[in-house]
C-alpha cells in the first residue's frame, strides 16, 4: 500500500479528451517527463493508487494529454475527472527535488539560528511567490520557498536544513 509520506502532489487530471481513453492533465512540476518512473499515482477514494503510463504529450507548459494502460474508453477515463495526480518520491533525487516544492512536504525544517520550526504541511503556489506551510505546536508558519534558504536537504531523514535571514521569522 503506498502511503501519504511516499509521494507528493504534482497535479490534477481535468477530464476527458477524445473517445480513446485519454485524460487531460494539469500539472504543476513535469518530473514525469525528466525521471525514468512509468506511472503516476492517483488519488481515488482516499487510496493512492498506480497508473501505468501508455504515452503522454504536452500540450502547453503545464498541461498534457495522458493515456494510462487499461482505460480505453472515455466512460473510463470520465472516472478519473478531478482526480489529483501524484509522483513517488523514491525517484527523486536531490536535483530533481529542487525543481519541485511540493516534493517537500512532510520535511521537518531546521533552522541554524531558530532550531526546528517544524514540519512542512503544504505548499502555497497560488502567488508567484511559493511559500510553504509549516506546522509546529498547531502554529502555522509561512516561510518562502527559496533555494537561498535551504542548506541542505536529507531525503531519506525528510529534514531541510535552512538558513533563514534575521527578521523574517520575527513577528
Amino acid at each position: 500500500m503506498i502511503k501519504r509520506e511516499e509521494v507528493f502532489k504534482i497535479g490534477v487530471i481535468n477530464k476527458p479528451h477524445g473517445v480513446k481513453g485519454e485524460v487531460s492533465f494539469t500539472f504543476t512540476d513535469d518530473i514525469f517527463d525528466r525521471v525514468d518512473c512509468d506511472y503516476l499515482i492517483l488519488l481515488l477514494d482516499g487510496i493512492f493508487v498506480p497508473f501505468f503510463i501508455e504515452e503522454y504529450r504536452f500540450r502547453s507548459d503545464n498541461a498534457a494529454l495522458v493515456k494510462f494502460e487499461g482505460i480505453d474508453t472515455a466512460e473510463k477515463a470520465r472516472m478519473f475527472t478531478n482526480v489529483e495526480v501524484f509522483f513517488p518520491s523514491k525517484y527523486m533525487d536531490e536535483e530533481d527535488a529542487m525543481g519541485s516544492w511540493n516534493f517537500f512536504v512532510g520535511f521537518t525544517v531546521i533552522d541554524e539560528i531558530h532550531g526546528n520550526l517544524g514540519q512542512i504541511v503544504a505548499v502555497d503556489d497560488s502567488t508567484m511567490n511559493v511559500l510553504f506551510v509549516i506546522e509546529k505546536d498547531g502554529e502555522e508558519v509561512l516561510l518562502p520557498a527559496h533555494e537561498e534558504f535551504l542548506k541542505n536537504i536529507d531525503a531519506k531523514g525528510k529534514i531541510v536544513y535552512a538558513q533563514i535571514p534575521e527578521g523574517l521569522l520575527e513577528e
